[in-house]
C-alpha cells in the first residue's frame, strides 16, 4: 500500500481545518452559502501555493478566509440599497438552526442568535477582530496581520466591537421571538383572529414578488394574505433577516418559498418585509432543510 501523494496529503490537511474555517466565515458573513464560498476560495488559493513553504497551515488558512470575508463585507457596505418604490433592499438571512452542524458546535454556547444581530451592525474590521479574537481566541498579532494593522490596532478594534456588543445586545429578543412564534402558529392553523392579535392594526407588509412590489395595509388585509400564502408552505424556520427576527419558508417541493423580516413594537408586528421572487430568493444562498419532508 502506497502512502498518500502530496496533493492528497494537502487535501487531507485542508479538510481537517474546514469545519473551523466554515464556522469562522459563517459568523463573519452570517450566511452558510457565503461561508462555504469563502472557504472554497481559500482552498483554491492554497492549491496554487507551494505548500512546503507554508509553516503554519492553520494560520495561513485563517488569514486567507479572514481577508476574503473582509472583502465580502466591504462589498456589501458599498452596495447601495434599492428604493421601496422599485424593489426591497437585499435581505440577508442568518438561519436559526436548532440542530447546528458539527462544525458550529464550538460556537453553540459562545454566540447565539441575538449576538448575530449585533455582529451585523459592526464594521468589517471590527467584526473580524471581535469574531477571531473573542470567539476563536486568535492572537491579536495574527488578527492585525490579516487586517494589515498592528496588534495594538487590532486590540483596539476588538475592544470597540466588544463595547458595542455589550451595549446593543437586545434584551427583549425572547419577547419578540414569542410574537413571531405566535404569528407562525396562527398562520399554520389558519387562525384569523390569532393573526389579528399579533398584528398591529396599521401593520404594513411590503412584498417583492415576481411581478413587482405588493403592499398590503392593515391587520385584516395582511392576515388574509398570510392565510392564503400559508397553504403553499410546508416547512418554516425562524431566522434573522437584516438583523430582525423573521421567517424562512419552503414549499411542498422543498424549494425556498419566501423570506420575511418582521418589525415588532409593543408586542405586535408593525411591519413586514418579504421576498417571494424566485430570482431574489435564489441569490440568497439559503439551503433547504435536510432531510426535507412534505409531511
Amino acid at each position: 500500500m502506497t502512502g498518500a501523494g502530496p496533493d492528497e496529503a494537502l487535501a487531507g490537511a485542508f479538510e481537517e481545518q474546514r469545519g473551523r474555517l466554515v464556522a469562522v466565515a459563517h459568523r463573519m458573513l452570517g450566511s452558510r452559502a457565503d461561508a462555504e464560498d469563502a472557504v472554497q476560495e481559500a482552498w483554491l488559493r492554497l492549491a496554487r501555493q507551494d505548500a512546503a513553504a507554508i509553516g503554519n497551515l492553520s494560520g495561513w488558512l485563517t488569514t486567507v478566509v479572514g481577508r476574503v470575508c473582509i472583502d465580502v463585507l466591504r462589498s456589501r457596505k458599498a452596495r447601495p440599497e434599492a428604493s421601496y418604490d422599485d424593489e426591497l433592499p437585499e435581505l440577508m438571512v442568518i438561519e436559526d438552526e436548532d440542530a447546528a452542524p458539527e462544525e458550529d458546535a464550538v460556537l453553540a454556547e459562545s454566540v447565539g442568535l441575538a449576538l448575530l444581530v449585533v455582529l451585523d451592525t459592526l464594521g468589517p474590521s471590527e467584526r473580524l477582530a471581535f469574531v477571531l479574537h473573542d470567539l476563536f481566541a486568535v492572537p491579536f498579532a495574527e488578527v492585525g496581520e490579516i487586517l494589515g494593522k498592528s496588534a495594538d490596532a487590532a486590540k483596539m478594534l476588538a475592544s470597540r466591537a466588544r463595547r458595542k456588543v455589550q451595549g446593543r445586545r437586545p434584551a427583549d429578543e425572547p419577547q419578540q421571538r414569542a410574537v413571531v412564534d405566535a404569528f407562525l402558529a396562527a398562520a399554520r392553523e389558519g387562525d384569523f383572529d390569532g393573526l389579528l392579535q399579533v398584528l398591529d392594526p396599521e401593520v404594513t407588509w411590503r412584498s417583492e414578488t415576481a411581478h413587482g412590489v405588493v403592499v398590503k395595509l392593515g391587520s385584516a388585509e395582511v392576515a388574509t394574505r398570510v392565510q392564503r400564502g400559508a397553504r403553499a408552505v410546508v416547512t418554516v424556520r425562524p431566522a434573522l433577516v437584516n438583523g430582525k427576527l423573521g421567517i424562512v419558508a419552503w414549499n411542498k417541493r422543498g424549494k425556498l418559498a419566501g423570506v420575511m423580516a418582521c418589525t415588532i413594537a409593543d408586542g405586535r408586528i408593525v411591519a413586514i418585509d418579504s421576498v417571494s421572487d424566485p430570482r431574489r430568493l435564489a441569490a440568497m444562498g439559503v439551503t433547504s432543510p435536510e432531510p426535507f419532508s412534505s409531511k
